[in-house]
Parts: C-alpha cells; sequence; structure tokens
C-alpha cells in the first residue's frame, strides 16, 4: 500500500494559502465559507430551469395537475438559495472595496432576488422567442421541443437570461457562475454583461464568444465559431486595463452572421446585414450590406451596400 506524506503536505498547502491571502490582502478573513459555491448556483439554475419550462425541463413523472405545486416548491428552493449565495457575494465584495461595517448584505441580497424573482416571467418571454427563432430558422428541426430539449444554442440562452438578470442586479459574480456552467456544458461563451435581444437563434454554436458590453437587437442570427470581439484593450496612465468601457460589436435587428465570422472592436451592423463565413471585420457595415471575404480584404465601404445585388 503506497504512504503518501500527508501531515507535510497539509502543512506545506497551508503556507502556500497564507502567502497567498497575505498577497491579497485576506490574512484576517472571518471564518466559514467566504464566495458563493459553483455547486449551489448550478443546482439552484437547475430548478429555475424546471421552474421555466415545468413539463420539458422538470422532473420525468411531472404530471400537468401538479405542475403548479412544482412550480411553486422549486422556485421557492432556488431563490432562498440564490439569496443565500447572493448575500456571499455581496459580503466579499463590501470587504474586498472597503465599504462601511453598516452595509447589510443580507437585505441587499434579498432586495436583488426579490427583483429577479420579479423578472422571471419576462426571461420565460424572452425564452419562448428563442426557441421559436430556433424552431423557423433550422430546417432541420421538428418540433419546438426538439429545440428545447437538445439544441445547445437554446441551453446557453437560457443561462444567459437569467445571468444577464443578475448581472444588472450587482451580482456579477453569479451571473459569471451562471454563464460559465453554460460555456462547459456548450462551447458557446456569452458574457452576462452582453445585451441580447429577443429571438435570437444561435445554430450549432461551438466556438461561439459574445463580449461583455456586445448589443444585439431582436431576431439576430449567428453561426458557430463566430467572435463578437473587442479589438484593443485600453489601458491607463499606469498600464492598468481599463474595465466596463464599451469595446464590443453592436448587431442591429434582423443581421445573419455566418460560421466562423470574427468582428472586432465598437463596431455596428446595420439592420438586415449579412456577414458571409471567415470574414475578419473591424469596420461599420451599413443596414442591408453584404460582407463576403473578398469584399472584407479589399472592399470599401461604399461597396458594401452593393455586394448584395452582385
Amino acid at each position: 500500500m503506497a504512504h503518501f506524506e500527508i501531515d507535510q503536505l497539509v502543512q506545506s498547502l497551508h503556507a502556500v494559502r497564507r502567502e497567498w491571502r497575505e498577497s491579497q490582502n485576506r490574512s484576517q478573513e472571518p471564518g466559514g465559507r467566504e464566495l458563493p459555491s459553483r455547486e449551489a448556483v448550478a443546482q439552484a439554475l437547475e430548478q429555475l430551469k424546471g421552474a421555466l419550462f415545468p413539463m420539458r425541463l422538470g422532473p420525468h413523472d411531472l404530471r400537468q395537475e401538479s405542475e403548479d405545486l412544482y412550480v411553486g416548491h422549486t422556485l421557492d428552493l432556488a431563490l432562498h438559495t440564490l439569496m443565500a449565495q447572493a448575500q456571499l457575494e455581496l459580503r466579499a465584495s463590501a470587504r474586498q472595496h472597503g465599504l462601511p461595517s453598516d452595509a447589510d448584505p443580507h437585505r441587499q441580497a434579498q432586495s436583488a432576488i426579490q427583483t429577479f424573482a420579479r423578472a422571471l416571467p419576462q426571461i420565460r418571454r424572452l425564452l419562448d422567442s428563442d426557441v421559436l427563432a430556433a424552431y423557423r430558422g433550422d430546417p432541420a428541426a421538428r418540433s419546438v421541443d426538439e429545440v428545447l430539449l437538445c439544441y445547445p444554442g437554446v441551453l446557453a440562452m437560457i443561462h444567459h437570461r437569467i445571468a444577464h438578470q443578475l448581472y444588472g442586479l450587482g451580482l456579477p459574480l453569479l451571473a459569471r457562475i451562471a454563464a460559465e456552467l453554460a460555456h462547459g456544458q456548450t462551447g458557446i461563451d456569452i458574457h452576462p454583461g452582453a445585451r441580447i435581444g429577443a429571438g435570437f437563434f444561435i445554430d450549432h454554436g461551438t466556438g461561439v464568444v459574445i463580449g461583455e458590453t456586445a448589443v444585439i437587437g431582436e431576431r439576430v442570427r449567428v453561426y458557430q465559431a463566430v467572435t463578437l470581439g473587442a479589438k484593443r484593450f485600453p489601458t491607463d496612465a499606469e498600464g492598468v486595463l481599463q474595465k466596463g468601457l464599451p469595446r464590443h460589436p453592436v448587431v442591429e435587428d434582423d443581421v445573419v452572421i455566418y460560421a466562423g465570422a470574427t468582428v472586432l472592436g465598437r463596431v455596428r451592423l446595420g439592420r438586415g446585414a449579412v456577414i458571409g463565413g471567415n470574414v475578419w471585420l473591424t469596420h461599420d457595415v451599413p443596414a442591408g450590406g453584404h460582407v463576403s471575404q473578398a469584399v472584407a480584404r479589399g472592399g470599401s465601404a461604399a461597396e458594401l451596400g452593393t455586394e448584395a445585388a452582385r
């Protein structure tokens, strides 16, 4: 039987943790868990998905006559879990930013999750529009039920609609955990800060990246390996990255972006524009413009509007 020097390993790991905490000014942390739990957030998200779509994503033996009872019980569990995790995030954030000790994270968490709960019907309406967009936009889709149960783009959007609401309520860590859980399952990376309108359809989806300050209109469709990213990362006088600045694309209504396209910077894709596959784009596209690889390499902005006729 193998022998491991467990006591020595414990002491060495303790020393490494102490070094890290001292370097991060965290040596006076209170006892108990200090940050939200991925496992708890994941559990709450599974419960929320079941409450939003009980007869499709709820328990396999649920009957319609018990639907409301299940939704009420499940929501109560999920929202209380989220409130506890929100309290942990808010308390940690207050310590990190040196906020006054009289701040009440419990009251703040309760208020945030109550607001989140009131938004759930609108989240469900937005998700219905995403499911319909996927069904109508994919000739291989046989039913809206197939889309909801099977499509990775829809799963990513369920997580994003929830995460975006949490992000807007001042809970960016909970939001990021929710987003990364979907990223791990689908390969679709949507920052919870991205603003996405109704009827959004991600076809296939693997490798899609949508940045924090991206703004996407209604009825937009993107394919696999599309990136809506930043062109550059401004720094301050000391070389520190400036966070929160608008740096990702604005995509207006009814735009289609085909597989492998990369759109960088605060550019605007006008309503009804079509961006071809594998295009690398760092400039605006007018409404109705079509961009192919050839135009992206050598065409001028004036040519974009006539590309559709070619």
